[in-house]
């Protein structure tokens, strides 16, 4: 239904300056705003993912608006339109005239004539991106930016950053649009293809009593813990989490740490795992190493992850032909929930073997993923939308990340190289921005390499003591988890 929506809306597009009749009709398909998409947009939270784009070479502006015109904004009828309050007194989707040219930043940095102006340019883009996670975007026009950053830095020749607000979208929707912009750098008439992931398990029926009987109190005991989490009892104060209030218009800083994705795929197979395992595991113990690092006593705090979760029932992104076919319908949007993991604890003489940071991380991510609890939660959020409105449930989402320490989100990339209008990719990451942790932790594939992104705040976390305990930590798995394959490989 919602396809054919989105078919009929763009067909009265086209027509819609031409009779009164047309804009009647288009009236009576403009599209409501789920709630999700307006719990990101309240006076509470603002909420936008920004993707960026690392080029090979300098990117040729002149190419911008054609190709924002003729490629991104037919994407989806949510890129050329903003939200408004009917009648009825709900949100609702209505299309505007969109001015490509009001959505596009070029920013021009001081000139420099020192000998490694790379250094510099890299210290202006970090400000620069500082200064635009805290801007909101215009609500009279619709909800995107995106900016070209003609300079060369440490890992690019030019960076283009799109700034998409999450009422659009979630991750995986507007990864999705983003992805559909690019082609294959070998092949652009050949579909870039992704790894494949785990689909979220929503099915409950085929298994034993039993175990039937053992999920349901499981998801009731899930269930509770996080309404507790969110409602009443908040982590400790730690180097992780400072506890300000007002964290959301605080200066950040955006910093990457690259991984292998061999070597994770290595690991992964010595302990028999999965990808996403092996990446919270490191996380985990590289985050209890910088407790300790910062404050000794603090290594044994209650600390948890706010781990993101599609809840989509498909393997892998979907190109926007096959999005629009009916089996496929409703995948745009927000269909995400989360999983609040707590961040396992060293034993107290700090020997702890590193690797059950990732059996640990994958025993319970596991069982809270087969849970029903996600979908009692999804409920409670509909009651609570019915009944005291979108400002409500997005304090609730706003407080649940205030009281964990740290919100972790993951997405798969290409396996292949891409260019963007014959201009070769480099890198490809994403962050968001519009809560209140103090820092937020962002993986993505692309092609060998994996992309951990944080966004951490300015003056509390020393986001260089936090990145060499993460580097420190995946070392220690990998070297642990090869020890294991050996001693395997011998018996």
């Amino acid at each position: 239904m919602e396809a054919a929506l989105f078919f009929i809306a763009t067909c009265v597009i086209a027509h819609t300056h031409t009779t009164n009749i047309m804009d009647k009709l288009y009236e009576e398909v403009e599209e409501p705003v789920s709630p999700h998409g307006q719990y990101f947009n309240t006076s509470v939270m603002c909420s936008y993912i920004f993707a960026f784009l690392e080029l090979a070479t300098s990117f040729d502006v002149s190419l911008a608006i054609p190709l924002i015109k003729n490629i991104f904004i037919p994407i989806n009828p949510r890129f050329s339109s903003i939200m408004v309050r009917g009648k009825d007194g709900n949100m609702r989707w209505k299309k505007v005239e969109v001015k490509p040219e009001e959505h596009v930043k070029v920013p021009k940095f001081p000139e420099t004539t020192n000998s490694s102006p790379i250094e510099l340019y890299d210290s202006y883009l970090s400000d620069y991106v500082t200064g635009i996670f805290v801007e909101r975007t215009p609500q009279e026009k619709p909800l995107w930016e995106i900016h070209i950053i003609n300079y060369p830095t440490k890992n690019a020749a030019s960076t283009i950053i799109f700034k998409l607000h999450h009422a659009l979208g979630d991750g995986y929707s507007l990864m999705a649009a983003l992805l559909s912009c690019l082609q294959r750098a070998d092949n652009p008439s050949l579909p870039l293809t992704f790894p494949s992931r785990p689909q979220f398990d929503s099915k409950y029926t085929k298994k034993s009593l039993f175990k039937n009987l053992y999920q349901i109190f499981s998801s009731i005991s899930d269930f509770g813990s996080s309404i507790i989490k969110t409602r009443m009892i908040p982590d400790d104060i730690t180097p992780i989490r400072s506890g300000y209030e007002g964290i959301d218009s605080q200066p950040v800083i955006l910093s990457n740490i690259s991984f292998s994705l061999d070597q994770i795929k290595q690991i992964k197979s010595n302990l028999g795992v999965t990808i996403n395992d092996v990446i919270c595991g490191m996380i985990f113990y590289g985050i209890r190493l910088y407790m300790e690092e910062m404050n000794e006593k603090t290594k044994t705090s209650n600390s948890t992850a706010l781990v993101m979760l599609n809840t989509r029932n498909i393997g892998g992104y979907q190109s926007l032909k096959e999005m629009q076919k009916p089996e496929y319908k409703g995948l745009w949007g927000n269909k995400i929930s989360f999983l609040q993991i707590p961040i396992p604890k060293p034993n107290q003489s700090g020997n702890s073997n590193p690797l059950e940071f990732v059996w640990e991380a994958r025993e319970v991510i596991k069982r809270k993923k087969s849970s029903f609890s996600v979908h009692l939660i999804g409920l409670l959020m509909d009651l609570e939308m019915k009944l005291r409105g979108p400002e409500a449930v997005s304090k609730i989402i706003y407080d649940t990340i205030g009281n964990t320490s740290v919100v972790i989100s993951n997405m798969v990339g290409p396996v292949e190289k891409m260019t963007l209008a014959n201009h070769p990719v480099n890198g490809l990451y994403f962050t968001m921005m519009g809560g209140p942790q103090d820092i937020n932790i962002t993986i993505m594939s692309y092609v060998k390499v994996l992309r951990v992104s944080m966004k951490t705040l300015k003056g509390f976390i020393d986001e260089q003591k936090l990145k060499f305990c993460l580097e420190k930590a995946f070392e220690v798995i990998f070297k642990t988890s090869m020890k294991i394959s050996e001693i395997s490989t011998k018996d």
